[in-house]
Parts: structure tokens; C-alpha cells; sequence
């Protein structure tokens, strides 16, 4: 056997690793118990793949760039195993007439089975004249195309909740997916980017169970944005003790203390970036120095800057203290309490006894 196809076969079993070594990471994410990874699985590698079409409006395709490095699964098996993308302007081959051509015709023959990923925010203003494609408003385009998909993706915060587009004054009128579309199935995966486990564990619940997993009430799936960056944060046990970074690159800073006091805003911020690290990347932005800046939430670049600032109405646990430090004081006045009832039970009982001595 010659080296070239040892080598095609070596990659070939590299990539189906990877493959399902995603798959079982959705399936952690998602939390699935042991018996559901095999019908996750069995939806995965089925031979009817989900038509999608991926739109692009008002945004940086940070999204797209970051599921574009996402390894498990690699983007190749992602198209070529799990979903049939039929258009996405950043990756597919036409371009022009053809490119029109090939989301009319998608959108003719998969009406009401494909699934439609919006990325970038969609503008509003003068009739949403602001973003154009084929001579048609992304309004135009996102009120033709969605209606007719079985589910809408909204991925990143623009499509999500308008993202820095919609950022005072939102001279364009910038808004999210879903208040354009009131009452439609969609989904929000925010993020600036989202990590892209968070967009295949939708996909693959969606394929495995016939609909889009649980939300809260902005509509994020709950799986990846159930719980606070705070409370998942490996800076957390500095928090509750009392130990900040006060400015950076201070002593606190290179011993890794908590961020929130030079701004970091995982208390308010709903996502799972310390549980789902990138692409195989072992860090996130607070494990490397730096807050986080909330952009997982709606209007963040308005309401958690100035990014630099703490955020108010934050509770430190004893006051600035820490947990062990104010827990041991309370354990001294506890026990001086305790003693002092002690001493006086004593005092009680010795003068029941003189009195009762005195009475003989």
C-alpha cells in the first residue's frame, strides 16, 4: 500500500474520531444521559441531511470564521455529514446571479424542512436600505426566506439582539431576528462570537429529538446559556474570598485573582464559555487576564460598558473580607456569645444555690 493512501485513510480515521468526539461533547453539553448518545449519533450520521441556508446581513462573519476553525466537529464533516448547506455566501462557490439562484431554488424544493441560520443584524431604517443584497433589503430577504423554514437559527448577538450595529444611536435601526419575525420558531446563540459546540448542540437536537432544545425567556437554549460565566469561573473561589485585581498587571493580576473589580462582567453574563472552551483551545478570555464583557447578553456594547468599570449592585461576600474570613469572625462572636451564656447559666445557677442556702 503506498504512503499517499496510508496517509488518506490515517486522516480519514483522524476525522471520524473528531467527528465523533464532537458529537460526544454536544451530547455533554446538551446533557444527555448514556442511552441518548447513540440516537444522537444515529441523527448525525443520517443519510438525510438537513437542508440549511445560512444568511448574512449586518455583521463582522466572526461567527462563521470561528465555526470555521471549530475541530470537533471540522467544518468538512460538518457539510458534508451532518447538514447539506445549500447557501452561505462566505463558503460556496457562485457568486452573483448564481449564488440568488441557488437559495431560490433551496428554498422552493425544502420548503418547510430546511433550517435557516441568520448571521448579522438586520437594519430597519429607511426600509432597510442599509444592507442590500441582489438588489433585495435584508428585511426583504429575511421576511421571504424564514416564514418558510422549519426552524431559524439566530446566531451571534447581532442576529440575536441587534449586536454592536444596534449599539446608541443605532443610526440604522439595527435589530435582532426575532423582532422582525414575532411568534416564529427561533433560537438565539448569542455571543461575539458564540463558541460553535453551542450552535452543533442546537443542530443536533434539532435533528435528534424534531425540535429545538429548551430556551430561556430571550430565547437562548438553555443548555449553553442556563448559567452565570460567575458561577462557572475558575476565578470564582478568589471572588468569594475577597482577593481582586485592582489594576492590571499588578501583583494580584500575575497571581490570577478575580477581574470584577477592573470590570469583568460574569456576574450579569448568561453563557458557557469557562465549561466550553474554543476550538480545542484551552483558555477563554478571563483564564488569559480579561474580563468578560457580557456579549452574550442583549445590548451589552450600551449597558455593560464602560467595559473597564465593576459593575454596581454586586454583593462581595463578607463585605470584602471573603467567605473563611467572615465566617471565622462570625465563629469568634459565636462563640463568645455561646460563652457569655455559658458564664451567665453559671452565675444563675450559683446564685439560685446562695439564695437557697439562705433560706435554710
Amino acid at each position: 500500500m503506498s504512503r499517499q493512501v496510508v496517509n488518506q485513510e490515517k486522516n480519514l480515521h483522524l476525522s471520524r474520531r473528531s467527528f465523533l468526539q464532537g458529537c460526544t461533547l454536544a451530547a455533554t453539553a446538551l446533557g444527555l444521559s448514556d442511552a441518548l448518545v447513540p440516537k444522537l449519533l444515529e441523527a448525525a450520521t443520517s443519510p438525510q441531511r438537513p437542508p440549511v441556508i445560512w444568511l448574512h446581513f449586518q455583521e463582522c462573519t466572526g461567527c462563521t470564521e470561528s465555526l470555521l476553525r471549530a475541530s470537533h466537529p471540522d467544518i468538512g464533516r460538518l457539510i458534508l455529514d451532518i447538514i447539506s448547506l445549500d447557501y452561505h455566501e462566505t463558503v460556496m462557490a457562485p457568486s452573483g446571479h448564481q449564488a440568488e439562484k441557488s437559495l431560490n431554488d433551496s428554498v422552493e424544493k425544502n420548503e418547510g424542512k430546511f433550517i435557516c441560520v441568520v448571521e448579522g443584524a438586520i437594519p430597519t431604517k429607511d426600509n432597510g436600505i442599509y444592507c442590500k443584497i441582489g438588489d433585495r433589503t435584508a428585511m426583504e430577504i429575511i421576511k421571504e426566506v424564514a416564514p418558510k423554514a422549519a426552524a431559524v437559527i439566530a446566531i451571534g448577538t447581532c442576529a440575536s439582539f441587534g449586536g454592536i450595529q444596534a449599539a446608541a444611536p443605532n443610526p440604522t435601526g439595527a435589530t435582532g431576528v426575532s423582532d422582525l419575525l414575532p411568534g416564529a420558531p427561533i433560537i438565539n446563540i448569542p455571543g461575539c462570537p458564540p463558541n460553535p459546540i453551542s450552535f452543533l448542540g442546537t443542530v443536533l437536537h434539532y435533528l435528534t429529538f424534531n425540535k429545538l432544545p429548551r430556551t430561556d425567556q430571550m430565547g437562548r437554549p438553555l443548555f449553553a446559556y442556563g448559567r452565570k460565566n460567575h458561577d462557572q469561573c475558575e476565578r470564582r473561589a478568589h471572588f468569594d474570598e475577597g482577593r481582586f485585581v485592582e489594576q492590571f498587571g499588578d501583583e494580584a493580576h500575575r497571581q490570577g485573582y478575580c477581574l470584577y473589580k477592573v470590570g469583568c462582567k460574569g456576574p450579569q453574563t448568561y453563557a458557557n464559555c469557562p465549561a466550553v472552551r474554543f476550538n480545542d483551545v484551552d483558555v477563554w478570555p478571563v483564564s488569559v487576564g480579561h474580563g468578560c464583557v457580557g456579549c452574550t447578553e442583549p445590548d451589552f456594547w450600551d449597558t455593560m460598558s464602560p467595559f473597564y468599570e465593576r459593575l454596581p449592585g454586586v454583593t462581595i461576600p463578607g463585605g470584602g473580607a471573603g467567605i473563611v474570613d467572615a465566617a471565622t469572625s462570625k465563629g469568634k462572636i459565636i462563640l463568645g456569645a455561646a460563652a457569655g451564656a455559658v458564664g451567665l447559666h453559671a452565675a444563675v445557677g450559683i446564685g439560685k444555690k446562695i439564695l437557697g442556702n439562705s433560706d435554710e
